[in-house]
């Protein structure tokens, strides 16, 4: 009876401990090195450099964090090689790991695959890394470059138009505070404003690999 009493206290805990992980590192790109890591829950940590210990947070909706797991499933967490050997152009080290903290972390590396599931897991990946730098960059401009703001949301429109940003939600109190300045250009607080309301309306659904 304690055994089952402490299996169901624990199966919760070992669910929410599972974490993803893709990293892609390519010295001469920009940025040269990134790592998005997201749990069961969608708390998702962005970082740039290995020892960042102060990565982007951001939280996915369950439903997306849900699809990027069925697809590690399917690619049975990993446990087999994905590179494909072909002769192609080095795009940088890819690597997927998959973490429960009841076993070791079981990771794959390559630079091009031709698995159908492991390339549409690398797409929704790089969508979330590319979310998460129009994040900074949006940011960096709202504190330095203030002239800069309408190409950064402008860059935001565009991959939310195209089924390609990863956690809209987060973007909220930086548009927020961008569509309330007035010292800010009208266009630009108009679009701020926009923006925000269309991703405080935003569903929690899953975004779909296939529907670009």
């Amino acid at each position: 009876m304690k055994l089952a009493v402490l299996v169901l206290i624990c199966a919760p805990l070992l669910v929410f401990s599972q974490k993803l992980s893709y990293t892609r590192s390519f010295p001469g790109s920009v940025p040269e090195y990134f790592c998005v890591t997201v749990d069961r829950a969608g708390a998702l940590e962005y970082k740039e450099a290995p020892a960042d210990d102060k990565p982007l947070k951001a939280q996915l909706p369950e439903a997306d964090a849900a699809a990027l797991f069925t697809m590690a499933e399917k690619l049975n967490y990993f446990k087999m090689p994905l590179e494909s050997g072909l002769k192609v152009a080095n795009t940088g080290k890819k690597t997927f790991r998959y973490e429960d903290g009841s076993a070791p972390p079981r990771e794959v590396t390559f630079n091009y695959s031709l698995d159908e599931t492991a390339q549409q897991l690398q797409e929704r990946f790089e969508e979330i890394a590319q979310t998460e730098r129009a994040y900074i960059e949006l940011e960096r401009t709202l504190r330095y470059d203030r002239l800069g703001i309408n190409d950064a949301l402008a860059e935001i429109e565009s991959l939310w138009l195209h089924k390609q940003l990863a956690a809209p939600k987060q973007f909220v109190p930086l548009l927020a505070r961008i569509s309330t300045r007035e010292s800010l250009m009208h266009l630009v607080r108009d679009r701020a404003a926009r923006l925000k309301d269309e991703f405080e309306a935003a569903p929690q659904a899953a975004a779909d690999p296939k529907q670009k």
